[in-house]
């Protein structure tokens, strides 16, 4: 397992930026902020892989899948300018983790408050459907940024995709459950290892339109699950 003690989240955020490791999403992503979508036929795509925000202090971590093609791909910021976003906004906002209850473009006054939030893979997959040696390459960025958010508390894990590979990074890490988590929705686990840390996983269905359109996950729902990261961070 590769270690990055000693780096900086800037200096992270711009190797996730500038990662070659998978040409081909990268010409995928390139193609998709070319051609664009109707609707955003006038903007600027970002087109590049999208870094993690949020402070390197914070206590919650969120780890959704990957960015959407006219999402993140497009505003170059995670969870933002597409229908996840609306839901999700809205649920941190209420929980107290984000600034504002929308979050549409970069420099649009969304911050998130006591969070970081992440991805399994950062650049938009074709399909939303990423292959494991896609996912295996982009490994090693969460690696980086775990080396260095040493105060979280929380891990919130947005649809089992994320939830896996969050888990598989805590169990490098010497992260243990009493029993072996499974990924269903408001499950949380407490994982813990061998100096004592404790942090408590939580899983969530992803606010996919898939999700959310067909009430598989509602915003009531979403925003429990947050109210709930939030109140397990702050009881410790």
């Amino acid at each position: 397992m590769l270690r990055h003690f000693g780096a900086s989240m800037g200096a992270v955020r711009r190797r996730i930026v500038a990662c070659t490791r998978c040409p081909e999403l990268r010409a995928y992503c390139h193609r998709v902020a070319v051609e664009r979508k109707r609707e955003f036929a006038h903007e600027r795509y970002w087109g590049k892989p999208v870094p993690s925000i949020g402070s390197v202090d914070a206590r919650v971590l969120i780890v959704g899948l990957a960015p959407a093609a006219h999402g993140g791909n497009r505003t170059g910021r995670m969870f933002t300018g597409d229908g996840s976003a609306v839901f999700l906004a809205r649920a941190l906002y209420r929980a107290g983790l984000a600034t504002q209850p929308t979050s549409v473009r970069r420099g649009d006054g969304f911050e998130l408050i006591d969070a970081f939030m992440t991805a399994a893979l950062r650049c938009a997959p074709p399909g939303n459907k990423p292959a494991s040696n896609q996912m295996a390459k982009c490994a090693d960025h969460m690696r980086a940024e775990l080396d260095l958010l040493r105060s979280i508390r929380v891990v919130v894990a947005l649809g089992k995709i994320g939830f896996d590979t969050i888990w598989a990074r805590l169990r490098e890490r010497g992260f243990t459950a009493a029993q072996r988590p499974i990924f269903g929705h408001d499950q949380v686990y407490q994982l813990k290892n061998g100096d004592g840390r404790t942090i408590q996983l939580l899983a969530s269905y992803h606010p996919s339109r898939q999700n959310t359109n067909t009430g598989k996950l509602t915003q009531p729902m979403l925003d429990r699950i947050f109210k709930r990261a939030w109140n397990l961070a702050r009881s410790r």
